[in-house]
């Protein structure tokens, strides 16, 4: 590429986009974190879900240095790429797996289910969000609307229209920004369902330390003393998030 390294070319992408994300997305990230500080002063966890990619967002909320220990993934293994890309896609395009996982969740009636979807047209993320809603359970949609609006809708909707509150991605269609004229590679995805989660994490912070309230939240086991540190939310919340393991 002529004129400048390709990398510095994706950087000033990537530190655009994030910075648009985050203008944009301003009012809703407050209203969330209001509505995760009301849910864990009551009790309740913070569902996160995703499937295929968006795993990795799931990945980025759970047991996580300076992240949250009321934090309960809705995951089965059929989702997972690792296990077989092509079982993963068909399992996230299946009516009733969202119905089957979330299931298995014991609701506390202060939770809030977070769906990590970049196009949130297939069935997995949609019912999810409507079984949700059907249960009484807020759901806050990290998708983009504009790939959203691109493609056909295999569940009938798209997870946005039945969210809560939309936390826009605004990824473009295909999940690729490089080279900007014609994209090809490079996703803008993964990068901004991560800074979104870590954004409410921050608003987080500030809106418990103005109200007095400690957070739940998981230090490094790999600094002094951290291990001691999470053993309390460990015993606290083991038997909520199974995932946790023994």
């Amino acid at each position: 590429m002529r004129g400048r390294l390709a990398g510095g070319v994706y950087g000033d992408l990537v530190l655009a986009h994030l910075a648009e994300v985050g203008a944009r997305n301003a009012e809703a990230l407050a209203q969330v974190a209001g509505m995760m500080l009301a849910g864990i002063r009551a009790g309740g966890l913070m569902l996160t879900a995703g499937a295929g990619h968006s795993l990795a967002a799931v990945a980025e909320t759970f047991f996580r240095a300076g992240g949250l220990a009321c934090v309960r993934p809705l995951h089965t293994d059929r989702l997972q790429v690792f296990g077989g890309a092509r079982r993963a896609t068909a399992a996230e395009r299946e009516p009733g797996v969202a119905a089957a996982v979330f299931g298995e969740v014991s609701l506390s009636g202060n939770d809030i289910l977070f769906v990590f979807s970049t196009s949130g047209i297939n069935h997995y993320p949609v019912e999810l969000a409507v079984t949700a809603r059907a249960a009484g359970v807020p759901v806050v949609a990290v998708t983009s609307r504009a790939t959203s609006a691109a493609a056909t809708p295999r569940a009938g909707t798209r997870l946005y229209e039945h969210a809560t509150v939309v936390l826009d991605t605004r990824t473009g269609p295909g999940d690729v920004a490089y080279p900007p004229a014609a994209p090809a590679t490079a996703s803008l995805s993964t990068l901004s369902n991560a800074y979104l989660w870590n954004q409410l994490l921050a608003h987080l912070h500030d809106l418990a330390e103005a109200e007095g309230v400690t957070l739940p939240r998981w230090q490094s086991s790999n600094t002094e003393g951290g291990d001691e540190a999470n053993a309390q939310y460990l015993d606290v919340y083991g038997p909520r998030v199974p995932h946790l393991g023994a």
